[in-house]
């Protein structure tokens, strides 16, 4: 899967941000499944060390290849996660965050957040541990996050709160047609600067009630990346989410570099 994903960007000469396999590697979750402490710290570094691995081989065909660790939230992705505190949130992702400095990362996704508060919480962490973050936020069909906000109300209380703690804000795990009435107008929208979208438009509970990956149409999840690609010239972070492989990647990639070469080229 790695090599597919490494074989696009290398295809369209785009660098990559190379994760994925610690979204749960947090307390809670990694007791769910019976890791001690230890055990689930040891679990993330090997975790890291095989996407080196991955990685070292493609070293001369792709411009850049930056490995990060994924943070989820410490409840389920699609409940509302409303009774963490910012202090709460804080202290429960640094362990994970601690680890993921001691395995040298080069940067840390917060991955799906719908909750404000925990949001600052691992802002918060990730300043004061000193690993660069990724907060990529998740809205629904109302284009708001499910907690409530609008996202540019929860970026601005999140930099607000955190002194810009976030290196960038994310949009993931929704399709276009949910957050496309999120992107309004204002100062906050340049700190918006990734997209990792669904591939299928269905409604996020349905997608986990149908026991497989909904892959939906690969061509028609490119076009709009591109006409964002088009529309917002800081945007520079490009995937997939739910249902998302290398076919959709190809997509996205060909549709982004097909809009921005003529800026480039003027």
């Amino acid at each position: 899967m790695y090599r597919r994903y490494l074989a696009v960007a290398a295809k369209h000469g785009m660098s990559m941000l190379l994760g994925g396999l610690d979204y749960r590697a947090s307390p809670d979750w990694g007791g769910l499944l019976g890791y001690s402490a230890e055990g689930l710290a040891d679990m993330q570094h090997r975790s890291i060390a095989f996407l080196r691995d991955v990685a070292r081989a493609h070293g001369s065909d792709v411009p850049r290849i930056l490995i990060g660790g994924l943070i989820g939230p410490r409840g389920d992705a699609y409940e509302l996660n409303c009774s963490i505190t910012a202090e709460e949130a804080e202290e429960y992702h640094a362990t994970q965050l601690e680890t993921l400095r001691a395995a040298q990362v080069d940067f840390a996704c917060a991955m799906t957040f719908n909750n404000v508060d925990e949001a600052i919480g691992v802002s918060r962490a990730a300043a004061r541990i000193g690993v660069p973050l990724m907060m990529s936020l998740s809205v629904d069909g109302s284009g708001r996050l499910a907690s409530g906000p609008s996202v540019s109300d929860a970026v601005q209380r999140i930099d607000a709160e955190t002194g810009g703690a976030p290196a960038f804000y994310a949009l993931n795990c929704s399709h276009p047609v949910e957050f496309e009435s999120a992107l309004t107008d204002g100062d906050w929208i340049t700190r918006l600067r990734g997209f990792r979208p669904n591939a299928s438009k269905m409604e996020k509970i349905a997608l986990c009630k149908l026991g497989h990956l909904e892959e939906g149409d690969p061509q028609d999840l490119g076009r709009p990346m591109g006409a964002l690609a088009q529309r917002f010239l800081q945007m520079d972070v490009w995937g997939g989410c739910c249902g998302t492989g290398d076919v959709h990647l190809d997509e996205i990639a060909g549709n982004v570099r097909r809009v921005r070469a003529p800026l480039h080229a003027s």
